[in-house]
């Protein structure tokens, strides 16, 4: 178990507190739902949790297999349901990979990517769909 304490600051601002390490991190409402903006969103976390566990997950199976997964790239778009209720629709990802779509071990750093636990906790309607780019 892991303890996170979150504290309203006002102005749609939270700050969150990592218990096990103290570190903390600011929350803004976007700015087109009456928020300021100047940090990630509660959604923009989702987000980030998505690329950031899929680059860990492929990172512990490349280092099991002694794979140099070290330049990998992800980055992730958000977008959020036009029509109501607000929700994120789709996590659209880019992965670029520091090898070769012909190495031996590719197939396997993809299912890893698939298999994260974030990716495994999403709604099934969240559409996250791969682009995967080679060295």
């Amino acid at each position: 178990m892991v303890h996170i304490d979150v504290e309203y600051q006002g102005k749609l601002r939270c700050q969150a507190i990592h218990q096990p390490s103290t570190t903390s991190i600011h929350t803004d409402a976007p700015v087109d739902n009456h928020g300021l903006g100047e940090s990630f969103s509660p959604t923009d976390l989702v987000a980030t949790a998505l690329a950031s566990c899929i680059a860990t997950i492929m990172g512990i199976v490349a280092e099991r297999n002694k794979i140099d997964l070290t330049g990998l790239e992800i980055g992730v778009d958000k977008t959020m349901s036009a029509k109501p209720p607000r929700r994120i629709s789709q996590l659209s990802l880019k992965i670029k990979m520091p090898i070769p779509a012909d190495h031996p071990q590719a197939e396997m750093l993809k299912n890893a990517a698939l298999a994260c636990p974030v990716h495994k906790s999403l709604h099934p309607e969240i559409e996250m769909p791969i682009e995967w780019i080679w060295s």
